[in-house]
């Protein structure tokens, strides 16, 4: 069992891009805004996702992003990056870990299937993840990294995306990054698994094979990157 430890968990404004309507599979773009999640805790405070990181000119062109530097969005949340202890991004695309140079020094923990990924021509900009200071805690699955903080895998978007379980007073949080880019799309799924433990008969839509583990957890909340939405059980 995690040990029921609260928190406050604050989310930051850090920017949107435009994903064009090739992406989206429609025929019109979709503005997305950037959210990273400030955990304060006994042990410190945890920033979970960093940003959107200067990118190539073609890339800048395709997405379009309008960035909000971490350290503003820090400053509105009344700290700063020296204030911060730890980070954790949810895997490490651009507009994910944008953020983390800043924040040389610090521990960043991350999948190690991640790591390799990223390391890799073409799955995100390399001066965001190798720079000066960087500071990398390789995980290889589910793993307590403080009393009541959980890093669960949720491979799908990348490889290595993971998702951050909260034992809270109040009931579980979950900070569930790109796993979904809706909290709608989380909760079909949440829906598909129920109808299958339910019983009922095939065909059901197809469920991501760590939606299980989530569930299981029992969670009150699940926040997302992408999403200002919040999920929360039918039951309240």
């Amino acid at each position: 069992m995690m040990t029921v430890r609260d928190a406050e968990v604050r989310r930051l404004d850090l920017g949107y891009f435009v994903r064009p309507a090739v992406e989206v599979g429609g025929p019109e773009p979709r503005v997305e805004p950037a959210y990273g999640y400030l955990v304060r805790r006994p042990e410190g405070l945890l920033l979970f996702d960093t940003g959107i990181g200067a990118v190539d000119p073609d890339t800048e062109a395709h997405y379009r992003p309008r960035r909000r530097p971490l350290a503003t969005a820090l400053d509105a949340a009344g700290v700063g990056p020296d204030d911060i202890t730890l980070v954790v991004n949810c895997h490490l695309h651009f507009d994910h870990c944008g953020g983390n140079p800043a924040l040389a020094g610090r521990p960043i923990v991350v999948q190690r299937t991640e790591l390799t990924v990223a390391r890799t021509p073409g799955h995100t900009i390399p001066e965001l993840v190798d720079f000066p200071g960087a500071r990398y805690e390789e995980l290889d699955g589910e793993a307590e990294i403080w009393p009541g903080v959980r890093i669960v895998p949720t491979p799908g978007h990348t490889a290595g995306h993971q998702s951050l379980v909260l034992r809270q007073l109040d009931g579980t949080v979950i900070l569930a990054g790109q796993a979904r880019d809706f909290a709608t799309g989380y909760g079909s799924d949440e829906l598909a698994l129920r109808a299958s433990r339910d019983g009922v008969a095939a065909p059901l839509p197809p469920v991501p094979a760590w939606l299980p583990r989530l569930v299981d957890l029992d969670p009150a909340r699940i926040l997302f990157a992408h999403d200002g939405a919040v999920w929360e059980p039918a039951s309240g």
